[in-house]
């Protein structure tokens, strides 16, 4: 799991960097306007991939989640087969509380963009 916290942020470190790296250059002298409309093309750039970002982080954690939840079930099922029919409607209820969660934060994002 380290590892993979570790590669998503190296992953988001090399994505952001050249966005990050033209913003701190520096041109000649632009008047008001035109540092309005630069400034409002940046931010809409900025704003895409942070959704993108933000829309995979929300996917990545759903589905780790919604994966724990049935390999539990399964070892708990297999534990204690007795109890499997209450153990699966408890999985089948937190897994949708999870993907609503998660549909719910993509709509989010998509609200904050637009």
């Amino acid at each position: 799991m380290a590892n993979l916290l570790r590669i998503a942020c190296l992953a988001l470190a090399v994505l952001t960097l050249p966005a990050v790296a033209s913003a701190q250059e520096e041109g000649g002298e632009l008047t008001f306007d035109e540092q309005v409309a630069m400034t409002q093309a940046e931010s809409f750039g900025y704003g895409r991939i942070g959704l993108g970002i933000g829309a995979g982080l929300v996917i990545l954690g759903a589905g780790l989640g919604i994966g724990r939840i049935g390999g539990q079930a399964v070892e708990g099922m297999s534990r204690q087969p007795e109890v499997a029919g209450n153990i699966q409607t408890g999985m089948i209820i937190a897994a949708a509380l999870i993907e609503g969660a998660a549909f719910f934060a993509l709509i989010v994002l998509g609200f904050i963009i637009a």
